[in-house]
């Protein structure tokens, strides 16, 4: 494994704290609660690139396993029985294919590269995210919703913020290429 630079470890330690501050930060929209934390992924895969955005996000992961309360619901190891568990390694995936997508080096940094590879980290998201949701919700806590009512609820009506948020990123992203400020 390479060893990572002053630069490298400075710019992973401060996408760690993004993630993290991301993750306690709430934003009611109706019923609904957002936070930062997905924004926080986008980017760390699109500034950090695929392996530095990975590892940024799997620190985070690893982080509040240990018992560090960075997750928005606290920390720990028992984390992993929460049906919303199933997000974080999605997470690191997304950061991963998000930066390896986007630094394809035939073509520019663009808006719109940049937002189709967001895009593709929200599938992945939703699809390991739910998925575990799913699992978690059914066959450990023994709920009785459908699939397609949780998929309702975890996708259908997130779609259109979680898109804004792809499309925020995809801007903050551009604007942070432009000046230079990505590895």
């Amino acid at each position: 494994m390479k060893t990572l630079s002053i630069r490298e470890t400075v710019l992973c330690a401060s996408f760690i704290a993004f993630v993290a501050i991301g993750s306690l930060i709430r934003i009611p929209i109706g019923s609904t609660v957002y936070t930062l934390q997905f924004l926080a992924t986008l980017l760390a895969g699109q500034l950090l690139g695929g392996r530095l955005g990975a590892f940024a996000v799997i620190a985070y992961t690893v982080m509040g396993l240990i018992g560090i309360p960075v997750f928005a619901s606290g920390g720990g190891p028992g984390y992993i029985l929460q049906p919303t568990f199933g997000y974080l390694p999605a997470f690191a995936l997304q950061a991963w294919v998000c930066g390896n997508l986007i630094r394809t080096p035939a073509q520019p940094v663009t808006f719109k590269k940049q937002f189709l590879a967001n895009l593709a980290g929200l599938v992945i998201v939703y699809g390991i995210g739910i998925g575990y949701f799913y699992f978690m919700s059914r066959f450990i806590l023994h709920s009785t919703m459908s699939f397609w009512l949780m998929f309702w609820y975890c996708a259908v009506l997130q779609i259109v913020p979680d898109t804004v948020i792809c499309a925020a990123a995809a801007y903050i992203g551009q604007r942070c290429y432009r000046a230079g400020l990505w590895i």
